[in-house]
């Protein structure tokens, strides 16, 4: 009696499975959450019956590939319905409606929007720095927001988290494993390049689709309440984020972050009760992209090609697709890396296509014709176009200088 085989032409069958469900939530993404859920118990069950986990064979080998991703997964889960009650804050505390007011009107005032969403990513979470970014856009422009300038705000977001430690998840995870702040800042030099072509480009076809109006009155009073509640909500992710990521001792053990943000969700409600019908869409949405990583977890991915500026190019359009958390893990594990470099590609790389990081997931939940990969691909041209140039630019500057 043969075996099952378990590669085809030397490709393990588990790429082939994770490469139909991304190209299934790709062409329905009406079904994404199904497809992707769908997609991780087929690779659980092809691994658990003719194959192997990631650590071994049998239920131990999974439930020790488990005991060192929940971390990561929780985390995720927890953040990005807790970003999704804060937008609800944010929303309800009249804040955005003030935005016409304040930004120019004309083109320049959708570049300031999304510098705003670059700068906040530089020290909070990219995911409620594209959440935030989704609400005021929604404000200033009444609604009616492409899924250009969508792709402009992951994106920014995304830029803006690429040079700082505290701004990416895979920027903390190099600083954990001994990679200098300092060394992850330069990042910024083609994650900068990047947000200017982005933002010009998203700008300038946002406006001509529906142009920055300022109000003629005054926005509506601020909930001032709600604005504390906000602040309260945003210093306590700072907070947790900068605490529980300190070099000398690292804790691992428990979603730290997110639990941080929903502490201060629940210690703030009784003040100002949030929308918590937003919960179930904002899970599905959390359990979708939870669902890509954990699957992205299991692939037998032992070794990156050899370190170099190309390789790690190449990375960043990988990352469209495939989890920049795994990758990130087996190139610190390989070492030779310019770290500025992986930081601005696996980070920033993921903007291309919705599902490619947490923030297009999060911010898709509040626009779900975002979903579409046609249309992010089609109508943000610019992001993989902003992506070479930022990268070309910090090589003529920078060079590849790997540690």
């Amino acid at each position: 009696m043969t075996s099952f085989p378990t590669t085809h032409y030397g490709v393990p069958l588990e790429f082939a499975i994770f490469a139909a469900m991304l190209a299934g939530v790709a062409l329905f993404h009406r079904r994404a959450f199904s497809i992707a859920l769908t997609g991780l118990v087929v690779v659980l069950l092809f691994q658990g019956t003719v194959g192997a986990f990631p650590a071994g064979e049998g239920l131990g080998a999974l439930a020790a590939h488990a005991a060192h991703e929940w971390v990561i997964l929780a985390n995720l889960m927890l953040l990005l319905v807790g970003f999704e009650l804060l937008s609800n804050q944010f929303e309800q505390s009249n804040l955005p409606g003030h935005m016409p007011g304040l930004l120019p009107d004309n083109w320049t005032g959708g570049v300031a929007l999304l510098a705003v969403v670059f700068g906040l990513s530089a020290f909070l979470d990219n995911i409620a720095a594209a959440v935030i970014g989704g609400v005021m856009a929604r404000h200033v422009y009444r609604g009616r927001v492409g899924v250009g300038f969508l792709a402009a705000i992951v994106a920014s977001a995304n830029a803006g988290g690429a040079g700082s430690v505290i701004g990416d998840t895979t920027t903390t995870m190099m600083w954990l494993n001994g990679v200098s702040p300092l060394t992850v800042l330069a990042a910024y030099v083609p994650a900068g390049v990047a947000f200017a072509v982005v933002a010009v480009f998203a700008a300038r076809a946002q406006q001509r689709l529906q142009p920055i109006q300022v109000d003629g009155e005054p926005g509506p009073p601020l909930v001032w309440r709600r604005v504390v509640i906000v602040a309260v909500i945003l210093g306590a992710a700072i907070a947790a984020n900068i605490t529980a990521n300190r070099l000398d001792n690292p804790p691992s053990d428990a979603p730290w972050l997110g639990l941080a943000v929903w502490a201060a969700i629940l210690a703030t409600a009784p003040f100002a009760r949030p929308d918590w019908a937003l919960v179930r869409p904002a899970a599905k949405g959390a359990l979708f992209l939870v669902s890509l990583v954990a699957t992205a977890s299991l692939m037998p991915v032992d070794a990156l090609p050899p370190p170099s500026w190309v390789s790690t190019l190449g990375l960043g359009f990988l990352s469209a697709v495939f989890d920049n958390i795994p990758l990130t893990a087996l190139a610190l594990e390989q070492g030779g890396y310019d770290w500025a470099f992986l930081a601005y590609a696996v980070g920033f790389g993921g903007s291309m296509i919705w599902f490619g990081s947490s923030a297009g997931v999060a911010l898709t939940t509040i626009y779900p014709q975002g979903r579409s990969v046609v249309a992010w691909v089609r109508q943000g041209w610019f992001v993989p176009v902003g992506y070479v140039a930022g990268y070309a630019v910090a090589m003529l500057i920078l060079g590849w200088r790997p540690v």
